[in-house]
């Protein structure tokens, strides 16, 4: 197997489990009787925790000989956080467990992108490939997850989950490639602090991964409570599944067919992440409605704009604002701060909108999307130079 071909079996298991976690637990959650302020808590800990636990598992991993290591290692951990979390009939343990997994998986997201963006500059393909089969995975996991369910006890997104897992692991120890994480010898753990320091007093790069950070932020109602809201409009969950399905089958038609003719065609991050930030607006501000089923179809297609235009402006935003040897530090620090930091103040917000006013609980995402976009309008000069 080629190098992208390897990566794009990571993503794929992966992606799996994050199509299954993401439109689902919320589902899980209200099946071991937990309330929207209860099942908002227990999403939003481990989001909330990443402001310590995505600086240290960053620097952790920079220890390691190789990238797969720090991944293998991440994927034993999801594979027993989740385990413990199904297992258990104790909310405390239950809380823990999950708080465990869902950390692992969180990180090992910016660790497959940082890898796989290193083989792509190196060996010449494009990080759109891998990372779309992960999406197709994703999809994959949405329709068949949601089937499922029509048969199966909630439990078995806990099962699926930790399958998924330790796939992960076994990929990781046994197939993708041994990139080192560095060219000589592993930087000094003290060192790799500092590097993280000075980016945290980059105010220019602070702000660039702010306003990417609250777009994609910006989604946590929606992966929060859109299948309980649209359970409760007479929507099946085999149907939730197809539209989340949906949405991601679009994000892939722009990763593997835009992305590429946009680079070639010298289109920049910043206007990427300007279409991504105003598309965010739109669809939070239209979801408010809570509106009919042939209105979910095309704007779940939105999720193009809204999340993959704004994650792919975000990686090229990164790499150019932070220095080479920084380059994975920099990624951990844009996703501690979108999938941890940010999405975990909306996710815990995100309960008592769901339960104070239902569908209305958008409109707090359309207006952090706004903020988002008004944080990215004076990066164009940076960007551009």
């Amino acid at each position: 197997m080629t190098p992208a071909r390897r990566m794009a079996l990571q993503y794929v298991l992966l992606f799996g489990a994050t199509g299954v976690s993401l439109p689902f637990a919320g589902l899980w959650m209200r099946a071991q009787g937990l309330s929207g302020a209860e099942i908002g808590t227990l999403l939003a800990a481990p989001m909330l925790a990443r402001i310590v636990t995505g600086p240290l598992l960053a620097v952790w991993a920079d220890g390691f000989r190789y990238r797969r290591t720090p991944i293998a290692l991440m994927g034993l951990v999801m594979a027993a956080g989740y385990a413990v979390a199904g297992a258990s009939d104790l909310h405390a343990v239950r809380a823990i467990g999950w708080f465990v997994g869902a950390t692992a998986m969180g990180v090992l997201v910016p660790l497959s992108d940082v890898m796989t963006l290193r083989l792509a500059g190196r060996l010449g393909f494009s990080f759109s490939l891998p990372r779309g089969a992960g999406s197709a995975a994703f999809v994959v996991a949405n329709v068949g997850m949601g089937a499922l369910l029509l048969h199966w006890p909630v439990d078995g997104v806990i099962v699926w989950i930790v399958l998924a897992s330790l796939g992960v692991a076994a990929v990781a120890a046994f197939v993708l490639p041994p990139e080192p994480v560095a060219d000589g010898a592993p930087v000094a753990g003290l060192e790799r602090f500092r590097g993280l320091g000075r980016l945290v007093g980059d105010p220019v790069f602070m702000t660039a991964i702010f306003a990417i950070g609250a777009v994609q932020a910006a989604h946590a109602f929606q992966y929060g409570f859109s299948a309980i809201l649209w359970k409760t409009q007479g929507i099946s969950e085999a149907v939730t599944g197809q539209l989340w399905a949906f949405g991601v089958i679009v994000e892939i038609a722009l990763m593997w067919l835009f992305e590429p003719w946009r680079r070639r065609v010298g289109i920049g991050p910043w206007s990427l992440l300007m279409i991504g930030s105003a598309a965010a607006v739109l669809r939070w501000s239209a979801m408010a409605f809570a509106p009919p089923l042939w209105l979910l179809w095309p704007l779940q297609a939105l999720h193009a704009l809204t999340f993959a235009a704004t994650f792919l402006a975000g990686l090229q935003i990164v790499e150019r604002l932070s220095p080479p040897e920084s380059h994975t530090a920099a990624q951990t620090l844009s996703s501690m701060l979108s999938a941890g930091v940010l999405i975990g103040l909306a996710t815990a917000a995100s309960g008592p909108l769901y339960d104070r006013f239902g569908a209305g609980g958008y409109w707090a995402m359309a207006a952090m999307a706004a903020a988002g976009l008004v944080a990215a309008a004076p990066l164009r000069r940076k960007l551009a130079g």
